[in-house]
């Protein structure tokens, strides 16, 4: 139950820093860069009050390690581009998307799989 309130603030989470990040480009692109630049940090501000929860909890009460965390947040960060990058942005996922997409689904196979090497 703790890895899923982990895996649920790293989502909201990556929905405040996708916008902060690429939603400006559809939003505010008639906007001075100063102005999209403080505007950015202010939403993600709201990104690091999520992060930092979900960090702390997955790593000293999920038991999770820095380097499963760190891919869960990957996974999660590619997951929630490309639903805002196909229904916000209104953009086609590319094929490379995809197959990048599977690289990292194979990343957290070799992560999350305790594989046991000879001595």
């Amino acid at each position: 139950m703790i890895i899923l309130w982990t895996t649920l603030l790293l989502i909201g989470s990556n929905l405040f820093m996708t916008y902060a990040w690429y939603g400006h480009l559809r939003d505010f692109k008639d906007k001075p860069l100063w102005f999209v630049i403080i505007l950015s940090w202010m939403v993600a501000l709201f990104e690091y009050c999520l992060q930092v929860p979900a960090n702390r909890i997955g790593f000293q009460q999920a038991g999770l390690s820095l380097q499963q965390l760190k891919v869960l947040q990957e996974i999660l960060t590619m997951s929630v581009f490309a639903v805002f990058a196909v229904v916000y942005m209104k953009e086609r996922l590319s094929i490379n998307f995809v197959y990048a997409s599977l690289c990292m689904v194979a990343a957290a196979w070799f992560m999350f799989t305790d594989i046991k090497h000879p001595a």
